[in-house]
C-alpha cells in the first residue's frame, strides 16, 4: 500500500535527510515536500511540492493551510524537518493528530538549555558548570580560568555561541546578544564531541542507540561522522531515556572529558544526522513509519561500522 508522507522544511538539511531516509526504507512512499521557499532545491527530491503560504504561523490561515493539506492529500503521517515546525505541531496536537511528534514535555524541556542543565544532576548525570550573569569576576569564581562559551539558552547547533576570553568580550557580547544567554566552562575538545541517535518507545525504553564521533561544519551541523562504540554514552542515554520517556527520533549531543559524559543538548526530533544514520542501518524514518503509522515496535536496527563525510554538490536544471 502506498504511504503518503509529508516532510517539512525540504529546503534544509534535516528535511532532505528525512527524504533520503524514506527513499531507503524499502516501503512504497509518496513524499509531499513543504517549504516556505518555492525555489529551494528540496522540491526536486519530492514526488510533489507545496509552498507554505505567506501567513503568520499563529494565524487561522496558516492552521487552515495544514488541515486542508493533510485532508485533501490523504496524508498518512507528517515528519517535521524543522524545530520551528515541531513547536507549531506540538501546539496543534489535537487539531492535526497525524504528525510524528516526541513527548510534549520533553519538547518543552529541550527548548531551554539552562533548565535542562539544571535538571541533569537530579537524574544522576553531570552538568556543565554554568554561570548566568554579566560579572566577569563572578564568572571566573564560578567557572575557573577562561576561555568560556557564551550560549543562547534556546536554539540548537552552534548558532549564537561565542568564546569569551576576558571581561571586554563579556561586556561586548552581553550587549550584542538580544536573547537570554548563559556562560559555560569549556569541557573536552573538538575530538571529544559525539552525536547519539536513539529511538524512544515512550515507556522509558528505547531501541539501542547509534553513536557518532563527529566534527562540525561552520553552520553547526555534522560534517564528518564515525560510528563508534562507547558504553559510557550508552549508559547516559539509558538514564535520559528512563527519565524523560522520549517517543521516536531523539538526538543527544555530548562532549566527553576524562570519561565523563556532558550533555550539550537534546533534540527530540529528526536531526541533521538522520541521513547519515540511515546510511549505516539506523533508519529513523523507517522506524517512525512503524511506530507512528502502524503502532508497532520497530525492528532493532543492524548498524554497520564506517565513516561519512558531507560535501557540496551542484544541482542543474535546464
Amino acid at each position: 500500500m502506498l504511504i503518503t508522507v509529508v516532510v517539512t522544511a525540504v529546503g534544509a538539511i534535516i528535511g532532505q535527510g528525512i527524504i533520503a531516509s524514506l527513499r531507503q526504507c524499502g516501503r512504497p512512499v509518496r513524499i509531499i515536500g513543504v517549504d516556505r521557499n518555492p525555489d529551494g532545491i528540496g522540491q526536486f527530491f519530492c514526488d510533489h511540492f507545496i509552498a507554505k503560504p505567506d501567513a503568520d504561523e499563529n494565524s487561522a490561515e496558516y492552521l487552515g493551510f495544514w488541515t486542508t493539506l493533510v485532508r485533501d492529500n490523504g496524508v498518512d503521517v507528517v515528519f517535521p524537518g524543522l524545530e520551528h515546525d515541531v513547536l507549531f505541531f506540538n501546539r496543534q496536537r489535537e487539531t492535526i493528530p497525524s504528525v510524528a511528534l516526541n513527548d510534549a514535555q520533553l519538547i518543552d524541556l529541550a527548548q531551554d538549555k539552562s533548565v535542562l542543565g539544571g535538571e541533569l544532576e537530579s537524574v544522576g548525570l553531570p552538568s556543565i558548570p554554568t554561570y548566568e550573569g554579566c560579572d566577569w569576576v563572578e564568572c571566573i569564581r564560578h567557572l575557573g580560568n577562561p576561555p568560556f562559551l557564551l550560549k543562547p539558552t534556546q536554539g540548537n547547533g552552534s548558532r549564537g555561541i561565542v568564546a569569551l576570553h576576558d571581561a571586554e568580550d563579556l561586556a561586548y557580547w552581553s550587549r550584542k546578544t538580544s536573547v537570554p544567554f548563559m556562560i559555560q566552562k569549556i569541557v573536552g575538545c573538538d575530538r571529544d564531541e559525539y552525536t547519539v541517535g536513539s529511538f524512544g518507545l515512550g515507556d522509558g525504553t528505547a531501541l539501542p542507540p547509534i553513536i557518532f564521533r563527529r566534527t562540525l561544519s561552520v553552520a553547526g551541523n555534522t560534517q564528518y561522522a564515525e560510528v563508534v562504540s562507547n558504553p559510557v554514552l550508552e549508559e547516559a542515554v539509558g538514564v535520559l531515556t528512563k527519565a524523560y520517556r522520549p517517543v521516536g527520533p531523539t538526538n543527544y549531543q555530548f562532549r566527553m572529558e576524562q570519561n565523563t559524559p556532558y550533555l550539550l543538548e537534546i533534540n527530540p526530533r529528526f536531526s541533521s544526522s538522520s541521513s547519515l544514520r540511515a546510511a549505516f542501518g539506523y533508519n529513523e524514518a523507517a522506524m517512525s513509519l512503524a511506530l507512528y503509522l502502524e503502532k508497532r515496535r520497530p525492528d532493532v536496527p543492524r548498524v554497520v561500522p564506517g565513516r561519512a563525510w558531507r560535501y557540496y554538490e551542484d544541482k542543474i536544471v535546464k
